[in-house]
């Protein structure tokens, strides 16, 4: 006798569980949501749930994405920085080897740069290249000092009486003095017009400079910063 076959299981009828589902949905008073069926409430809830993560992740988005911009803006301008600096890198002993030249040039400007206890000396200096081009003096006054930021500079009215040529050699000894001297407001006339005898007058005023010592800066920083405040109340 063959085997009997074994009945399947009972199917759940779809078209009641349908039927149950749509009365579920049916009549619902949507201004009293606590009385509706426990399945259209689960639906509202996933449905409300799934609204607000939504809104909360394109705000979050948003954020993150000025964040972003900021970021890309934060990348070009490093490297920008980046650029600049690995250029300076890459010419870093040309750089060193132009401050060493700019050092020693300075340091040649200073040496032209009389201080304080060598003034007296300097003037001497041009006192004697006169001299020693048999001009005459007829004029040798130091004016007053004018006092720079790093720097002092003090002109000399000059009246010197002599030939035309000994009055250039005079002037190119000046220009070739150890130290920095100007001649400036140059005026050259005869002696005497009816003499004829080729003695001119050279009148002009000599500037020469030397550097301000470590206390004059001070002093002259000091005065400016109690300036500034006064200037400033006057406005």
């Amino acid at each position: 006798m063959p085997e009997k076959q074994k009945k399947p299981a009972a199917s759940v009828d779809a078209k009641r569980v349908r039927a149950a589902i749509t009365t579920q949905f049916q009549g619902l008073n949507l201004q009293d949501g606590a009385s509706w069926p426990w399945l259209p409430r689960y639906l509202l809830f996933v449905v409300v749930a799934v609204l607000v993560v939504a809104v909360l992740w394109f705000l979050w988005l948003k954020g993150v994405d000025e964040d972003l911009d900021h970021a890309r803006g934060q990348e070009t301008k490093l490297k920008q920085e980046y650029h600049v600096k690995l250029q300076k890198a890459v010419s870093l002993d040309a750089l060193k080897k132009q401050k060493a030249q700019v050092a020693q040039y300075v340091e040649v400007l200073e040496k032209q740069l009389p201080g304080k206890a060598e003034m007296d000396a300097l003037l001497s200096d041009i006192n004697q290249a006169g001299l020693g081009r048999s001009l005459q003096f007829d004029l040798f006054k130091p004016g007053q000092l004018d006092v720079k930021d790093y720097y002092a500079e003090l002109p000399i009215a000059l009246k010197i009486s002599g030939r035309f040529h000994d009055i250039g050699a005079f002037t190119a000894d000046i220009a070739h003095l150890s130290r920095i001297v100007t001649l400036n407001n140059l005026s050259i006339a005869p002696a005497n017009a009816k003499d004829g005898n080729g003695v001119l007058v050279l009148q002009a005023t000599a500037k020469t400079f030397r550097y301000l010592d470590p206390d004059e800066i001070a002093a002259q920083r000091q005065a400016k910063s109690k300036a500034k405040p006064k200037a400033s109340g006057a406005k």
